[in-house]
This record gives structure tokens, C-alpha cells and sequence, in this order.
């Protein structure tokens, strides 16, 4: 019976590999959470630099578009100078250099305007109101106010009076 009970020196011994092995434990414990705190903490810092970064980027590029509207501006208030002493050719000139000078500026950012010749496409038009006429059905006969798009994205359909056919037309008179 003696070998079912072990000896005190063997107690001993086990008490110190399990204590040994509970250490190793712990220090494997402590090593992952460092990692874990440390990985928490280079990613607080990423994401952190990355907003600066796209704060700093969208801040450029306002100042660019900016800068770039600024020439527009000078011409407007050229133009309104040129109003206020009664000079509507100059005055015509003026606003007209703005616009052309305006809608390039916006072309350079990628500003489209949208096509409006042919037939109704409801993705970049907008009905306002279907007429007979003599263009066949779904024709764009009128444009209201001018659509644009930024890149692939519609920023604003172009408002439109599309043909209702050319029977409505006849059964119109």
C-alpha cells in the first residue's frame, strides 16, 4: 500500500514542476497581453494617423478647388463693376467670360454635363412633363434645367420634356 501514497519528497518535487509549469504559464500570459496591448495600441495610432491624413487630403483639396474659383470670382466682381457704370456689352462679355471661365474649372474637377439629345433615359433624366410632338415617342424635345454627373455619379438629372409620340400629336389637333 505503501506505493499508492507517494513519498513527501515526491509531493515535493511534483508541488515544484507544477509550480515551475504555473510560472511559465503566467510569464506566456503576460507576454501575450504586452503583444495584445502593444498591437492595440499601433492600431489606436494607425487609425489616428490615417483621419489626419484624409482631414489633411480633403483640406487640400478644397484649398485647390478654391484657389482655382478664386480667378472666377475676380471676374464676377469685374462684371458687376461693369454693371453698376451701365455698360451691358461689357457687362454681357463679363458674365459670359465667368461662366465659360466657372464651367471649365468644374470640367477640370470632372464635372459632365449630362447628354440630353435622344431619347429619355430615367438613370441621369428627370419627366417633368410629356408633350405630343412630331419626335417619336421617349425623344428628349425640351431641356429645363441642365443635369450634371461627377465622375460615374449623377449630382443632378437633367430635367427634361420628353415627346409623347407623334399619334398624341395628331389626336392633339
Amino acid at each position: 500500500m505503501t506505493g499508492d501514497v507517494p513519498s513527501e519528497a515526491g509531493l515535493a518535487e511534483r508541488v515544484a514542476e507544477l509550480e515551475r509549469l504555473l510560472a511559465e504559464a503566467e510569464a506566456g500570459r503576460d507576454e501575450y497581453l504586452a503583444d495584445l496591448q502593444r498591437l492595440a495600441a499601433e492600431f489606436d495610432n494607425f487609425r489616428k494617423r490615417a483621419a489626419r491624413d484624409q482631414e489633411s487630403l480633403v483640406a487640400r483639396a478644397h484649398e485647390r478647388l478654391v484657389r482655382e474659383l478664386l480667378p472666377v470670382l475676380d471676374d464676377l466682381e469685374r462684371a458687376l463693376e461693369a454693371a453698376s457704370l451701365h455698360e451691358e456689352a461689357k457687362l454681357e462679355e463679363g458674365v459670359a467670360l465667368v461662366g465659360r471661365q466657372l464651367r471649365d474649372t468644374l470640367a477640370g474637377e470632372g464635372l459632365l454635363e449630362i447628354d440630353t439629345d435622344g431619347q429619355f433615359d430615367p438613370h441621369v433624366h428627370e419627366a417633368l412633363l410629356a408633350q405630343p410632338s412630331e419626335a417619336e415617342e421617349g425623344a428628349i424635345i425640351q431641356v429645363l434645367q441642365r443635369g450634371y454627373r461627377l465622375g460615374d455619379r449623377v449630382l443632378r438629372p437633367a430635367r427634361v420634356v420628353v415627346s409623347q409620340g407623334l399619334e398624341e400629336a395628331r389626336a392633339a389637333e
